[in-house]
């Protein structure tokens, strides 16, 4: 995106190098154009409007948020009507805003789980204070953050925890962050929905299947979209803090992928299905969402007692104990998790939760099928779906291309929630059999730490209502 500044009755200065000498020429007075690179910001501060309207002002562009800890889509609300018709303009190179820093994890905070009430007793005698507590049916015990005493190292105070419990699960309280990269407008036949490359059945989808209520752990939502309006969407918010609200350009434009309306500008992958959204992010200074390991698993405990069946987890960190824990037990529980594989590049570390053996890798692709630049590679990556330049909502109106392996993980979401809608409690191991049938093998023969398996192929995914075929795999 160029953004062009109009000086009005101003004399500009332009410079020139005469015989060796820098001389300064005047400009002809009256209106002078230029224009200048506009980055393309991470957080909700109305630059991820097409329409160019503003900004959402306060609200991040939440719009139905109504200030309130747990909210759900409601109607009526004013839509920009201009985005239903307007495109972006010609498609420009933009230059890339370097991320702030942000820190791996709380530094003073553990997370514990199975701690004991006398260990608990014994710790707070020791200096460390209990911040907060739940209990977390999903693992059939009680979750604890901890503050861990002035003057002492996370790793000494991991050992006196452990020291007191030989039962417990203890970890730092890491942070997790979305998976997405911002992308240049388009124009024309570059804006075509890149699902087409997979052959995703848009006309018949819906009426194929109907599918389980499908899980989102993400950033907030902008409920009041035009793209999400009659949706069956629920949104559920952690924090009720609202200096910490986190910006809704990523969980909207993944929860607009996923559900969209079918006759909007972004029609969604499942349109009719039921989507229940999880805000488990808060914003960590100007433009970063850093959801922490204690929220994490508060909301995926929250989602098994909603029986949601698949969740997309489009956000990686580090490896956590807690979080490890309870992805075995969630999928012990027959929930499919479907994760985002990771933009940190291709010679980078595994990430997780994708790097769990439970958990659905999710790599991205171009619409070329070559893959996406700066997708982490290695042997936990399971599929390949288009994360590149998918287009899809903004977060205050209208739509806009959006690039990382955040967008190709819904496609892997939707995918396995129509593969499962005759059998929602199939086993991981015939899940894996049955979706294997459903990918085109474009690396090297076999599975490979690039595309995983390969790349969805989605043309026949009506076919597998009814399909009991053993892979060929």
């Amino acid at each position: 995106m160029l953004l062009t500044v109009k000086i009005k009755s101003l004399r500009l200065l332009a410079a020139a190098t005469i015989g060796g000498v820098l001389t300064l020429l005047p400009l002809p007075l009256g209106d002078a154009g230029f224009t200048m690179p506009a980055a393309l910001a991470d957080d909700d501060d109305g630059d991820d409007d097409d329409g160019g309207s503003g900004g959402g002002g306060g609200d991040n562009g939440r719009g139905g948020d109504r200030d309130n800890p747990a909210y759900h889509r409601g109607g009526g609300g004013f839509h920009d009507l201009r985005s239903l018709f307007r495109w972006p303009s010609h498609e420009r190179r933009t230059p890339m805003r370097r991320a702030a820093s942000t820190p791996e994890q709380a530094q003073n905070e553990l997370v514990a789980i199975g701690l004991e009430e006398d260990a608990i007793a014994g710790l707070t005698q020791e200096g460390f204070a209990v911040e907060d507590r739940i209990q977390v049916s999903l693992i059939g015990s009680e979750m604890v953050r901890l503050i861990v005493p002035a003057g002492t190292t996370l790793d000494s105070a991991r050992a006196a925890v452990v020291a007191r419990s030989a039962t417990a699960v203890v970890d730092l309280n890491h942070f997790y962050q979305p998976q997405s990269e911002n992308k240049a407008g388009c124009s024309g036949e570059g804006c075509a929905l890149v699902r087409e490359i997979v052959g995703w059945p848009t006309s018949e989808i819906t009426r194929c299947a109907k599918p389980p209520r499908i899980g989102l752990i993400d950033t907030a939502i902008n409920i009041d979209h035009v793209t999400l309006t009659n949706t069956r969407l629920e949104v559920i918010r952690l924090s009720e803090g609202e200096a910490t609200k986190s910006g809704a350009q990523h969980g909207t434009a993944v929860a607009a992928l996923l559900i969209g309306a079918s006759d909007s500008r972004v029609p969604g992958l499942l349109p009719g299905a039921e989507l229940i959204a999880v805000d488990a992010f808060q914003r960590s200074g100007k433009s970063a969402d850093i959801a922490n390991i204690y929220d994490l698993v508060r909301a995926l405990d929250m989602l098994v007692q909603r029986d949601v069946k698949v969740v997309n987890l489009s956000l990686t960190g580090p490896a956590n104990a807690v979080l490890e824990k309870s992805v075995k037990a969630a999928t012990e529980s027959r929930m499919i998790l479907v994760a985002a594989a990771g933009n940190d590049g291709p010679n980078a570390k595994p990430v997780y939760p994708a790097a769990y053996d439970e958990v659905i890798a999710v790599t991205a692709v171009d619409k070329g099928r070559n893959p996406y630049r700066r997708a982490v590679r290695g042997d936990y990556i399971d599929i390949a779906a288009p994360g590149v330049g998918v287009w899809t909502a903004a977060s205050i109106s209208g739509a806009r291309q959006k690039t990382g392996t955040s967008f190709a993980a819904p496609f892997i979401t939707a995918a396995v929630s129509v593969l499962i809608a005759g059998d929602p409690d199939m086993s991981h191991e015939s899940l894996e059999a049955k979706i294997r049938q459903f990918t085109d093998d474009i690396g090297k023969p076999g599975k490979d730490p690039v595309f995983g398996w390969g790349l969805l192929n989605a043309s026949r995914l009506c076919e597998s209502i009814s399909d009991t075929k053993p892979s060929a795999l």
